[in-house]
């Protein structure tokens, strides 16, 4: 799974809103993107039948929680990956392992990752349930009940930079392949995040890339832009 890596750990996660904006993402992308959708902006009946269509050109599509990364989202995010066997599903950290093992138990695994917040400390994550805890200890319970990645929002840009390079390297070190950062990443700081990490040994780093891509009249991500956050890293 995710195996094509731009530098051999990098791939990005652009929304796309229909199948055109879908083709126009994966070619601007160059074989770089996994697709998504979020739990928020679909019915579940909605969001199956765009899954279905996109999977016709991708192995993968990504259904994320929406609202602000809202933990109330989690079943409906659920219900329509292991439908459609979508591939890859953001769950946050306390459902994880129970989404993991209801897909596996319907046949469609799924690459699943734990949603944690950063607490503007390093060393600390914050669940959502608002309770803190060391990342050294985090990252050891994520191991253990073996999901494969963890996703860290809001980053708001490179405020909380430290945090995620902390995080990375923790959870390289442990054995954890993916590392998925969201919120407030643009064109202006994705090379400055890339190289924070890019010694970190994380197997997979691969950056949620919405708000500053998306046309805000007609909410599809501008191809333009994600052709210029690719020419930008693979310089």
């Amino acid at each position: 799974m995710l195996t094509n890596r731009l530098h051999g750990f990098l791939l990005f996660n652009f929304l796309v809103k229909d199948d055109q904006n879908l083709v126009e993402v994966l070619e601007a992308g160059k074989g770089y993107v996994v697709p998504g959708i979020t739990a928020a902006d679909h019915s579940i009946e909605e969001g199956i039948q765009k899954v279905r269509t996109f999977k016709k050109h991708v192995d993968m599509v990504s259904i994320g929680l929406g609202g602000n990364g809202n933990p109330e989202n989690w079943k409906k995010a659920l219900t329509i990956a292991s439908t459609t066997g979508a591939g890859h599903l953001n769950q946050p950290f306390e459902r994880a392992s129970y989404a993991q093992g209801y897909c596996e138990g319907q046949g469609k695994r799924q690459w699943v990752n734990a949603l944690v917040a950063p607490t503007g400390e390093v060393g600390q994550v914050q669940l959502s349930s608002g309770q803190k805890m060391s990342t050294h200890a985090f990252v050891d319970l994520v191991y253990t009940l073996g999901i494969p990645s963890i996703k860290l929002m809001p980053i708001k840009g490179l405020t909380h930079l430290d945090e995620l390079v902390d995080l990375t390297r923790k959870a390289a070190y442990r054995g954890i392949e993916g590392i998925e950062p969201a919120g407030g990443i643009s064109v202006d700081n994705i090379v400055n995040m890339v190289e924070a990490v890019q010694t970190s040994g994380i197997k997979l780093f691969m950056p949620h890339i919405f708000g500053s891509t998306i046309d805000p009249q007609t909410k599809r991500t501008i191809p333009e832009q994600v052709a210029m956050i690719l020419e930008k890293v693979s310089g």
